[in-house]
């Protein structure tokens, strides 16, 4: 391969890339202006958390989540899509893709810490200058015990990635990373908001919907990157993730928009608050996902070995798609 190949190629993916992480931050940013959970500035004479502060706590969630599902992807490829040596070593792009999972992951743990910060500030009320002043106080908030959880497995992650050389440690950095991610959503919404059997129902489906749905992105990322071999393998995994992410949205949304209680209440709830208007959108652009999924094994996957790049740019597409609902996903976290 030329020169001018790679270089016209590694464009190729650094364009790519920067439409994914474009498409997450306009979207997270629009939907929370729309929606209405966007922050706002404090009244005059009352002291808090800046609004840049505010700010940062979805941007810097978007930013965990992100390096969280590249990070799952890049480990998902050594262990399932990439071909190990004969002696259970990995190969030279499955070390490849540790190193990088190694370096996502010590992004995601910078940003869960700016993030547990700027969360106990919000939570709190508290301006940052005196945040230092009410730490114990901070420390027992549950959500910022969560994100001090996954900041300390993420950590972990990255120091066993960057030594990571055979498939059995890959392996074990997959269970780190599955339990980094699960920490933090134990205290969210479906943690919060009810008690009982639907507190249990709406924060399960919510773990199986964030890890199905990493595992689908992650994955698809990966492909593109590592494992261009594994395209078939991908496709089914692929398949079952969307329909679980789809089963558990659907079940999550029902939970919170109060559907089981009144026939029509999820539909109107999706029509009368900003809450059920990013739970439509979230549908519409899974529907979007599922019809690219269909169209891959339709006409792209048939022609893979002929026209590769129909797959990839129809791939690259559907990445775009998938940051927009990431974006989405954590501008509906922060609405009400």
């Amino acid at each position: 391969m030329t020169s001018s190949s790679t270089t016209a190629r590694q464009s190729r993916r650094g364009t790519v890339a920067a439409g994914v992480v474009a498409s997450g931050i306009v979207v997270c940013v629009v939907a929370l202006l729309l929606a209405g959970g966007a922050p706002k500035s404090l009244p005059a004479g009352l002291h808090g958390a800046s609004l840049p502060v505010s700010w940062a706590v979805p941007v810097l969630r978007l930013l965990a989540d992100g390096a969280a599902i590249f990070c799952g992807g890049a480990v998902l490829a050594a262990v399932v899509l990439l071909k190990p040596e004969a002696d259970g070593k990995l190969g030279q792009q499955g070390l490849r893709a540790v190193q990088d999972a190694a370096v996502a992951a010590g992004v995601w743990a910078v940003a869960s810490i700016g993030g547990l910060v700027a969360t106990a500030s919000v939570i709190l009320g508290l301006p940052l200058s005196h945040l230092a002043e009410h730490a114990a106080v901070a420390g027992q908030l549950d959500q910022v015990r969560a994100l001090a959880v996954a900041v300390a497995l993420t950590a972990v992650m990255a120091v066993v990635l960057s030594g990571c050389r055979t498939v059995a440690t890959a392996r074990f950095a997959l269970v780190l990373t599955a339990l980094a991610l699960v920490g933090p959503l134990l205290t969210g919404h479906g943690a919060i908001e009810r008690t009982g059997t639907w507190s249990v129902l709406a924060t399960g489906s919510l773990v199986v919907h964030v890890l199905a749905a990493t595992t689908w992105i992650g994955g698809l990322g990966a492909v593109i990157r590592y494992a261009k071999d594994g395209v078939e393998t991908f496709s089914r995994l692929a398949l079952i993730c969307a329909v679980t992410v789809g089963a558990t949205g659907l079940l999550t949304a029902e939970i919170h928009l109060g559907g089981r209680e009144d026939g029509w209440g999820l539909i109107t709830q999706w029509v009368t608050t900003g809450y059920g208007a990013l739970v439509f959108a979230k549908a519409a652009a899974f529907a979007v996902l599922v019809a690219i999924g269909w169209w891959h094994r339709r006409a792209t996957l048939p022609a893979l070995a002929d026209r590769p790049a129909l797959f990839y740019r129809l791939a690259a597409v559907e990445l775009l798609v998938m940051a927009g609902t990431v974006g989405l996903a954590v501008a509906l976290s922060r609405t009400p």
